[in-house]
Protein backbone atom coordinates (compact mmCIF):
# COMPACT_ATOMS: atom_id res chain seq x y z
CA UNK A 1 0.00 0.00 0.00
CA UNK A 2 1.55 3.22 -0.95
CA UNK A 3 1.98 5.07 2.62
CA UNK A 4 1.80 2.18 4.21
CA UNK A 5 5.30 0.61 3.86
CA UNK A 6 5.50 -3.31 5.14
CA UNK A 7 1.38 -3.28 5.04
CA UNK A 8 0.60 -6.83 3.20
CA UNK A 9 -2.65 -7.55 2.08
CA UNK A 10 -1.82 -11.29 1.83
CA UNK A 11 -0.78 -11.02 5.67
CA UNK A 12 -4.32 -9.17 6.74
CA UNK A 13 -6.32 -11.61 4.37
CA UNK A 14 -4.34 -14.51 6.51
CA UNK A 15 -5.31 -12.80 10.03
CA UNK A 16 -8.99 -12.11 8.68
CA UNK A 17 -10.00 -15.73 7.52
CA UNK A 18 -8.08 -17.18 10.93
CA UNK A 19 -10.30 -14.92 13.23
CA UNK A 20 -13.12 -15.36 11.13
CA UNK A 21 -12.41 -19.47 11.69
CA UNK A 22 -12.28 -18.83 15.33
CA UNK A 23 -15.54 -16.30 15.77
CA UNK A 24 -17.41 -19.55 14.17
CA UNK A 25 -15.58 -22.26 16.71
CA UNK A 26 -16.60 -20.12 19.56
CA UNK A 27 -20.69 -19.78 17.99
CA UNK A 28 -20.27 -23.20 17.45
CA UNK A 29 -19.59 -24.18 20.76
CA UNK A 30 -21.96 -21.60 22.78
CA UNK A 31 -24.78 -23.18 20.13
CA UNK A 32 -24.92 -19.77 18.64
CA UNK A 33 -26.74 -18.83 15.89
CA UNK A 34 -23.74 -18.25 12.86
CA UNK A 35 -25.92 -14.57 11.61
CA UNK A 36 -25.37 -13.33 15.46
CA UNK A 37 -22.26 -11.55 14.28
CA UNK A 38 -19.75 -10.36 15.80
CA UNK A 39 -17.87 -6.86 15.18
CA UNK A 40 -14.12 -7.61 14.54
CA UNK A 41 -11.39 -4.22 15.59
CA UNK A 42 -8.42 -3.28 13.89
CA UNK A 43 -5.79 -2.13 16.61
CA UNK A 44 -3.12 0.41 16.15
CA UNK A 45 -0.61 0.52 18.64
CA UNK A 46 1.08 3.89 18.47
CA UNK A 47 5.10 4.84 19.09
CA UNK A 48 4.33 8.41 20.95
CA UNK A 49 0.78 9.35 22.54
CA UNK A 50 -0.98 11.64 20.50
CA UNK A 51 -2.07 14.65 22.01
CA UNK A 52 -5.56 15.83 20.87
CA UNK A 53 -7.38 18.45 22.87
CA UNK A 54 -10.97 17.20 21.11
CA UNK A 55 -10.99 13.33 22.88
CA UNK A 56 -15.06 13.79 22.68
CA UNK A 57 -14.90 14.18 18.99
CA UNK A 58 -14.58 10.85 16.69
CA UNK A 59 -12.69 11.46 13.46
CA UNK A 60 -14.84 9.97 11.17
CA UNK A 61 -13.45 6.96 8.85
CA UNK A 62 -15.74 6.03 5.64
CA UNK A 63 -15.68 2.35 4.74
CA UNK A 64 -16.65 0.42 1.34
CA UNK A 65 -18.91 -2.56 3.56
CA UNK A 66 -20.93 -0.46 6.57
CA UNK A 67 -20.93 -1.67 9.67
CA UNK A 68 -24.41 -1.28 10.03
CA UNK A 69 -27.46 -1.80 7.80
CA UNK A 70 -29.39 1.04 7.51
CA UNK A 71 -32.90 -0.52 7.65
CA UNK A 72 -31.70 -2.82 10.91
CA UNK A 73 -29.40 -0.90 13.13
CA UNK A 74 -31.11 0.52 16.08
CA UNK A 75 -30.11 4.28 16.73
CA UNK A 76 -30.45 6.85 19.22
CA UNK A 77 -30.31 10.11 18.33
CA UNK A 78 -29.35 13.10 21.05
CA UNK A 79 -30.80 16.30 20.16
CA UNK A 80 -29.83 19.89 22.22
CA UNK A 81 -33.23 21.43 24.06
CA UNK A 82 -33.78 23.52 27.06
CA UNK A 83 -36.08 21.93 29.96
CA UNK A 84 -37.68 19.56 27.30
CA UNK A 85 -37.89 22.52 24.73
CA UNK A 86 -37.00 21.18 21.12
CA UNK A 87 -37.37 17.21 22.17
CA UNK A 88 -40.58 17.44 21.09
CA UNK A 89 -39.66 19.17 17.27
CA UNK A 90 -37.09 16.51 16.95
CA UNK A 91 -39.08 13.53 17.75
CA UNK A 92 -41.50 14.82 15.17
CA UNK A 93 -38.78 16.26 12.67
CA UNK A 94 -37.65 12.53 12.47
CA UNK A 95 -41.32 10.90 12.25
CA UNK A 96 -41.80 13.44 9.16
CA UNK A 97 -38.46 12.64 7.51
CA UNK A 98 -39.59 8.68 8.16
CA UNK A 99 -35.55 8.22 9.64
CA UNK A 100 -37.07 4.55 10.53
CA UNK A 101 -33.58 3.57 11.75
CA UNK A 102 -33.76 6.29 14.40
CA UNK A 103 -35.67 4.44 17.28
CA UNK A 104 -35.27 6.75 20.11
CA UNK A 105 -34.89 10.58 20.48
CA UNK A 106 -33.15 11.60 23.58
CA UNK A 107 -32.84 15.38 24.60
CA UNK A 108 -30.10 16.15 27.04
CA UNK A 109 -32.28 17.68 29.60
CA UNK A 110 -33.23 14.19 29.65
CA UNK A 111 -30.12 12.53 29.91
CA UNK A 112 -29.74 14.71 33.44
CA UNK A 113 -32.45 13.37 34.67
CA UNK A 114 -33.87 10.48 33.78
CA UNK A 115 -30.58 8.81 33.29
CA UNK A 116 -28.29 10.09 36.04
CA UNK A 117 -27.80 7.34 37.71
CA UNK A 118 -24.76 5.05 36.42
CA UNK A 119 -27.02 2.05 36.46
CA UNK A 120 -29.93 4.13 33.59
CA UNK A 121 -26.76 5.14 32.03
CA UNK A 122 -25.54 1.28 31.45
CA UNK A 123 -29.43 0.44 30.55
CA UNK A 124 -29.28 3.11 28.04
CA UNK A 125 -25.89 1.96 26.30
CA UNK A 126 -26.99 -1.52 26.05
CA UNK A 127 -29.95 -0.61 24.38
CA UNK A 128 -29.11 0.54 20.73
CA UNK A 129 -26.43 -0.28 18.57
CA UNK A 130 -25.50 3.54 17.83
CA UNK A 131 -25.33 7.05 19.07
CA UNK A 132 -25.47 10.17 17.28
CA UNK A 133 -25.52 13.38 18.85
CA UNK A 134 -26.29 16.90 17.75
CA UNK A 135 -22.61 18.14 17.14
CA UNK A 136 -23.25 21.48 19.33
CA UNK A 137 -23.67 19.08 22.17
CA UNK A 138 -21.03 16.96 21.93
CA UNK A 139 -18.51 18.70 24.39
CA UNK A 140 -21.24 18.25 27.02
CA UNK A 141 -21.83 14.74 27.02
CA UNK A 142 -18.87 12.52 28.64
CA UNK A 143 -19.70 14.18 32.00
CA UNK A 144 -23.84 13.19 31.15
CA UNK A 145 -23.26 9.72 29.75
CA UNK A 146 -20.70 7.99 31.89
CA UNK A 147 -17.79 5.69 31.40
CA UNK A 148 -20.21 3.13 30.20
CA UNK A 149 -20.43 4.39 26.66
CA UNK A 150 -16.66 5.03 26.34
CA UNK A 151 -15.43 1.45 27.65
CA UNK A 152 -18.53 -0.11 25.34
CA UNK A 153 -16.70 2.39 22.56
CA UNK A 154 -20.08 3.99 21.30
CA UNK A 155 -19.22 7.24 21.85
CA UNK A 156 -22.07 9.34 20.08
CA UNK A 157 -21.01 10.15 16.65
CA UNK A 158 -21.56 14.10 15.75
CA UNK A 159 -24.22 14.74 13.06
CA UNK A 160 -25.40 18.29 12.24
CA UNK A 161 -28.61 19.09 12.92
CA UNK A 162 -28.99 22.53 11.81
CA UNK A 163 -29.18 21.26 8.13
CA UNK A 164 -33.07 20.37 6.84
CA UNK A 165 -32.04 16.79 5.66
CA UNK A 166 -31.16 14.72 8.62
CA UNK A 167 -31.93 11.34 6.77
CA UNK A 168 -28.67 11.91 4.88
CA UNK A 169 -27.27 12.87 8.23
CA UNK A 170 -28.02 9.76 9.80
CA UNK A 171 -26.79 7.82 6.60
CA UNK A 172 -23.50 9.74 6.46
CA UNK A 173 -23.27 9.03 10.16
CA UNK A 174 -23.90 4.57 10.10
CA UNK A 175 -21.52 3.98 6.46
CA UNK A 176 -18.54 5.04 8.48
CA UNK A 177 -16.53 3.78 11.33
CA UNK A 178 -14.77 5.83 13.83
CA UNK A 179 -10.96 7.05 15.40
CA UNK A 180 -11.39 7.81 19.07
CA UNK A 181 -8.24 9.28 20.90
CA UNK A 182 -8.74 8.12 24.43
CA UNK A 183 -5.41 9.59 25.58
CA UNK A 184 -2.79 6.49 25.37
CA UNK A 185 -0.94 4.33 22.66
CA UNK A 186 -3.77 2.17 21.48
CA UNK A 187 -6.79 3.08 19.28
CA UNK A 188 -9.35 0.38 18.57
CA UNK A 189 -11.16 1.00 15.40
CA UNK A 190 -14.58 -1.32 14.26
CA UNK A 191 -13.66 -2.78 10.96
CA UNK A 192 -16.40 -5.52 10.14
CA UNK A 193 -18.49 -8.09 11.15
CA UNK A 194 -17.85 -11.63 11.51
CA UNK A 195 -20.71 -12.50 8.88
CA UNK A 196 -18.23 -10.32 6.36
CA UNK A 197 -16.84 -12.39 3.82
CA UNK A 198 -12.90 -12.54 3.71
CA UNK A 199 -12.65 -10.21 1.14
CA UNK A 200 -15.28 -7.77 2.34
CA UNK A 201 -13.69 -7.57 5.71
CA UNK A 202 -9.97 -7.44 4.11
CA UNK A 203 -10.94 -4.32 2.17
CA UNK A 204 -12.51 -2.23 5.51
CA UNK A 205 -9.63 -3.03 6.76
CA UNK A 206 -7.55 -1.63 4.46
CA UNK A 207 -9.41 1.78 4.18
CA UNK A 208 -9.90 2.20 8.03
CA UNK A 209 -6.22 2.23 8.24
CA UNK A 210 -5.86 4.33 5.45
CA UNK A 211 -8.56 6.38 6.69
CA UNK A 212 -6.70 6.91 10.12
CA UNK A 213 -3.12 7.77 9.29
CA UNK A 214 -4.21 11.68 8.64
CA UNK A 215 -5.47 11.79 12.41
CA UNK A 216 -2.01 10.03 13.61
CA UNK A 217 0.40 12.83 13.98
CA UNK A 218 3.73 11.90 12.51
CA UNK A 219 1.35 9.36 10.47
CA UNK A 220 2.91 5.91 9.62
CA UNK A 221 6.28 6.64 11.22
CA UNK A 222 4.15 6.89 14.67
CA UNK A 223 2.79 3.21 14.02
CA UNK A 224 4.45 0.73 15.68
CA UNK A 225 1.93 -1.86 14.88
CA UNK A 226 -1.22 -3.13 13.90
CA UNK A 227 -3.53 -6.33 15.16
CA UNK A 228 -7.06 -7.94 14.52
CA UNK A 229 -8.85 -9.34 16.74
CA UNK A 230 -12.72 -10.12 17.99
CA UNK A 231 -14.36 -9.22 21.12
CA UNK A 232 -13.24 -12.74 22.74
CA UNK A 233 -10.38 -13.47 20.56
CA UNK A 234 -6.70 -12.76 20.89
CA UNK A 235 -4.95 -10.32 18.68
CA UNK A 236 -3.55 -11.23 15.70
CA UNK A 237 -0.33 -9.15 14.30
CA UNK A 238 -0.43 -7.30 10.56
CA UNK A 239 2.14 -5.51 11.06
CA UNK A 240 4.85 -4.78 13.24
CA UNK A 241 7.98 -2.77 13.08
CA UNK A 242 11.15 -2.58 15.36
CA UNK A 243 10.80 -0.41 18.60
CA UNK A 244 13.16 2.91 18.37
CA UNK A 245 16.33 2.43 19.80
CA UNK A 246 17.10 5.34 21.96
CA UNK A 247 20.03 7.15 20.70
CA UNK A 248 23.25 7.07 22.21
CA UNK A 249 25.24 10.10 23.34
CA UNK A 250 28.73 10.02 22.63
CA UNK A 251 30.31 10.96 26.43
CA UNK A 252 33.84 12.99 25.44
CA UNK A 253 37.23 11.56 26.90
Amino acid sequence: MSGTPGLQEDQIKKAVLALLKHVERQQAKANELLEEDELLYLIIALKKTPQDRRKDKPRRIPLPHPLYDFDGAEVCLIVKDHKGEGHKAAKERVRKQKLAKVSKVVGVSKLRTKYESAEAKRALCAAYDLFLADERVLPSLPKLLGKSFFKKKKQPIPVDLTVKDWAAQVRKATEATYLHHTGGTCINIRVARSSFSADQCTENILEAVKGALPHIPRKWANVQALHLKAANSAALPIYQTLPEQPQRIAVPK
